[in-house]
C-alpha cells in the first residue's frame, strides 16, 4: 500500500512558532483505488522545541549515596513449609479393591544466606524472606515436588546474629549458613499402610517451616586500615598507594562509609588497605556514628595511624585514637601498627615531625599524600606487616586472608 500526503494549510509561521498542518493523506491499495484522509499534525521549530538527546543525569549528593550503602540489617526469615499428603485410593476397571494411592508431600524450601564477592553492601536485603512450599502429593502415589531453597546474597565480612550471639562469620566466597530449615513433608495415606490397617484413612499435613528474626552486620575485611581523625588525608593517601579511587574534597567528613583499595605487588601478592571513615571525640560513644566505623577497624589485620602533621600538636591526635580504639576493643590499638606522619608537603611539618618522634616509640613514615612523596616505603612496609600476618597464621593453622 502507498501514500500521497500533500500539505493544506498552516496556521503559524515556520520561524518562531510551532506549527500545526492539515495533511491530506491518498492511501492506494493494490488495485489502484484510494481515499483521502485528513491528518492533524504538529511540528516545532529549532527555537522553540525540545532539545533531544540523552539527558545528564544527576549526580546525587554525598547524603544520597550513603542511603545505598548499609551495614547492619534486621531480617525476618521464613522457611517454606512442606505439602499435605494425600488420601486416595487405587481406582480401575474390574480392580474392586486397588488399595491405598496417597503419595507425600514435598519438604518446604530452605532460606540459606550465601556469600557473594560482587555484594558490596546489605542495602539490597529485604526486611523479611519467605520460603517456598513444597507440592502436596497425588494420587498414583504421585510424591510432591521439593521446593528450591532461598539464597540471600550478603558481602563478604558479613556476620550473622541472633539476640546479640553470633551464629556465623560468613569470610569466604561462597561461604553458605543454612538460616531456617524448610519444613518436612505430609505422609499419604499409602505410607501408613500394614496388615492390620489394609485400608488408612488417614494423611498428615506438611511441617510449617521454621521462622527466626536475624541481625546481619557488615564489618569490612582488609588486611590495613587507615584511622584518623576527619579531614587528616586518608582517602588521599589510599588514592596514592592503591588503585581505589574515593572522594576527596577540603572538607571535614568526605568519606563516609569504607572504601577498599588494593595494592599489587611484583609477585603478584595482593593487599588490601580500607579506607575508615575519620573518627571523632567519643566515638567509643557512639558519636558521629563512631560505633559503625569501629566495627570496621576491629576486622582489620594492622592499623595506619595517619596523623595531620600541620596541626599544632599531632602526637596529641595519636594519643586520643589510641584511646577511642582501646575503649572500644581493649588492646585493639595494640595491634601490628605504624604511624604515617602526612601533609608533608606543607611549611612547618618538619618541625612536627621531629616532636613526633620524641613522643612515641614506634616506627613514623612521613609521606605526602599530595606529591606522592615517600610512598614507596610504606608500601614495602605494609608488605613486611603482610608477611609476617601471613606467618603467624601458618603457623597457627588460621585460614589465611586472600583477595
Amino acid at each position: 500500500m502507498t501514500a500521497a500526503v500533500k500539505v493544506l494549510t498552516f496556521t503559524r509561521s515556520l520561524t518562531f512558532w510551532p506549527v500545526r498542518a492539515l495533511i491530506n493523506v491518498r492511501h492506494l491499495d493494490r488495485y489502484g483505488r484510494g481515499r483521502d484522509i485528513l491528518r492533524d499534525f504538529s511540528v516545532s521549530c529549532k527555537v522553540c522545541g525540545k532539545q533531544r538527546g540523552s539527558p545528564k543525569k544527576k549526580e546525587l549528593s554525598e547524603k544520597k549515596l550513603t542511603r545505598y550503602f548499609v551495614d547492619h540489617r534486621r531480617v525476618k526469615l521464613e522457611a517454606g513449609s512442606g505439602g499435605d499428603g494425600a488420601c486416595s485410593f487405587h481406582s480401575e476397571p474390574r480392580k474392586e479393591w486397588g488399595g491405598p494411592d496417597g503419595g507425600n508431600g514435598g519438604n518446604g524450601g530452605d532460606i540459606i544466606i550465601k556469600v557473594d564477592r560482587q555484594v558490596k553492601s546489605l542495602s539490597h536485603v529485604s526486611a523479611s524472606y519467605r520460603g517456598q512450599n513444597g507440592e502436596s502429593g497425588r494420587s498414583k502415589n504421585c510424591y510432591g515436588r521439593n521446593a528450591s531453597p532461598t539464597y540471600l546474597s550478603v558481602p563478604v565480612g558479613t556476620v550473622v546474629k541472633e539476640l546479640g550471639r553470633i551464629l556465623a562469620d560468613l569470610a569466604l566466597h561462597g561461604q553458605e549458613y543454612v538460616a531456617v530449615h524448610g519444613g518436612g513433608g505430609g505422609k499419604g495415606n499409602r505410607f501408613f499402610l500394614s496388615n492390620e490397617n489394609r485400608a488408612p484413612m488417614m494423611a498428615t499435613p506438611g511441617e510449617k517451616g521454621e521462622e527466626r528474626v536475624l541481625q546481619l552486620e557488615l564489618r569490612t575485611m582488609a588486611h590495613a586500615g587507615l584511622v584518623g581523625f576527619p579531614n587528616a588525608g586518608k582517602s588521599s593517601l589510599l588514592r596514592a598507594i592503591s588503585n581505589a579511587k574515593p572522594a576527596v574534597a577540603a572538607y571535614p567528613f568526605t568519606t563516609l562509609n569504607p572504601h577498599i583499595g588494593i595494592i599489587k605487588y611484583r609477585d603478584h601478592e595482593q593487599l588490601a588497605v580500607a579506607d575508615i571513615p575519620g573518627l571523632i571525640r567519643g566515638a567509643h560513644l557512639n558519636r558521629g556514628l563512631g560505633i559503625s566505623f569501629l566495627r570496621h577497624i576491629e576486622r582489620c589485620r594492622f592499623l595506619l595511624f595517619v596523623l595531620d602533621m600541620s596541626s599544632p600538636s599531632p602526637w596529641e591526635q595519636l594519643q586520643h585514637l589510641q584511646y577511642e580504639l582501646d575503649q572500644y576493643e581493649p588492646g585493639l590499638s595494640q595491634r601490628p601498627r605504624v604511624i604515617v606522619a602526612n601533609k608533608m608537603d606543607l611549611t612547618g611539618t618538619q618541625e612536627n615531625l621531629e616532636a613526633l618522634r620524641g613522643h612515641v616509640s614506634q616506627r613514623v613514615i612521613p609521606v605526602s599524600a599530595l606529591t606522592g612523596n615517600n610512598t614507596e616505603e610504606l608500601i614495602l612496609h605494609l608488605r613486611e606487616l603482610y608477611d609476617g600476618h601471613l606467618e603467624s597464621n601458618a603457623e597457627s593453622g588460621e585460614k589465611l586472608l586472600r583477595w
